[in-house]
């Protein structure tokens, strides 16, 4: 019997669609027990066979996780961390990644490399350093010690990938600004940083995730309680009641919720970013 044309493509659509659902069902599968296993009571934690659906279902592992041992003022701290690092990232990246791009001053290639000697490094090796740096300039068990570090370690990369956004922004733009008498600064925040947006979003995204989530800087420059961050407050917490599931998924489900509200927010410009950026590569 023979098989037409457009019976194969439906049963090669059916295919892929078919592996499409199995990779999202693997995928949503340990995210939804965590869920699930957050809103159970500890004494139907480890019921076998395991429940998909809690019941009865209780927020009481949320609450006991807040409450508890300074986990509320962590989460404050590493918001706070992360949200003043990403901003300044995005600010300081754009104006060096502009000058880069578009300005002319002598040596511009070799600082532009030398720049991205950074990106070649692998953060461990730099944490002797940077201990070093910090405790001659009094950064230690500080937050604003984490800012300036996260500052720093973000600050290569994200201009390099931002040069090639301001870069792609047609020239004759800029020399019409020039003609109507506009400067440098005012092409800077008029016309370029807006048709640079995506790039700017996924930059945000990126500066937040390991500003969020960085942990042997902060393990190592912070020793004062009230100055951790969420990182190693979930460490310690999990160290601390580790028979106590539904308390420790409960904390991990608190530390994903603003990753997931900040990709939310920028999800539009980090597709379009993300693709423009593997074009221009």
């Amino acid at each position: 019997m023979t098989i037409s044309p457009r019976t194969r493509s439906r049963a090669a659509r059916a295919f892929v669609y078919a592996l499409l659902i199995l990779g999202v069902v693997i995928v949503t599968l340990p995210f939804w027990y965590t869920v699930v296993t957050s809103l159970k009571p500890q004494a139907f934690v480890f019921e076998i066979p395991p429940r998909l659906w809690p019941s009865p279902a209780t927020i009481s592992n949320y609450v006991e996780a807040l409450t508890k041992e300074n986990f509320g003022l962590y989460f404050l701290n590493s918001l706070f961390v992360a949200t003043v690092a990403t901003g300044l990232t995005v600010v300081i990246a754009a104006m060096m990644a502009y000058a880069f791009a578009r300005l002319e001053f002598p040596g511009k290639e070799v600082i532009f490399y030398g720049l991205l000697l950074g990106m070649m490094i692998p953060p461990v090796m730099l944490i002797i350093p940077q201990f070093i740096i910090a405790k001659n300039l009094h950064l230690l068990d500080s937050l604003t010690g984490l800012i300036v570090v996260y500052i720093s370690m973000n600050l290569s990369v994200q201009t390099f990938l931002l040069r090639g956004f301001f870069e792609g922004i047609p020239k004759s733009l800029e020399e019409a600004a020039l003609i109507d008498g506009a400067s440098q600064w005012v092409i800077f925040r008029r016309i370029a940083l807006p048709l640079v947006r995506p790039g700017l979003a996924v930059v945000a995204i990126f500066t937040f995730l390991y500003s969020w989530d960085e942990f042997p800087w902060a393990h190592v420059a912070i020793k004062e309680t009230s100055k951790r961050t969420l990182p190693i407050g979930i460490a310690l917490f999990q160290s601390a009641h580790l028979t106590e599931w539904g308390q420790v998924f409960a904390a991990s489900i608190v530390a994903i919720v603003p990753v997931v509200i900040v990709f939310a927010v920028f999800q539009r410009h980090f597709i379009r970013g993300d693709v423009g950026s593997g074009m221009k590569g």
